[in-house]
């Protein structure tokens, strides 16, 4: 008797969200970045650093320059796209 070929689930339809947009997988996400984050913060404790300048020493310093800077990246955007977005039908 030959075994039957797994069956793929049906694709989801419109009204169904995509996996990361359902609250328990958004929760997952935002404990994965927390956690990746604590880890990441924890691994700088325990290495000798050489900066140029003295903050640059500090515990978590690069953590939380990358985290503003991406902050101010997104700002910065979100202003620069009232001058560039279009009409919907621009390139019509």
């Amino acid at each position: 008797m030959e075994p039957h070929p797994p069956q793929n689930p049906p694709p989801p339809t419109a009204d169904e969200p995509g996996w990361p947009e359902r609250p328990k997988n958004i929760r997952r996400l935002i404990a994965l970045t927390v956690v990746l984050c604590a880890v990441v913060v924890t691994a700088d404790l325990f290495y000798s650093k050489h900066g140029h300048y003295g903050f640059e020493d500090i515990t978590g310093f690069h953590a939380l320059y990358g985290f503003l800077s991406y902050v101010g990246l997104v700002l910065i955007a979100g202003q620069l796209r009232k001058f560039l977005k279009r009409e919907e039908d621009y390139y019509d």
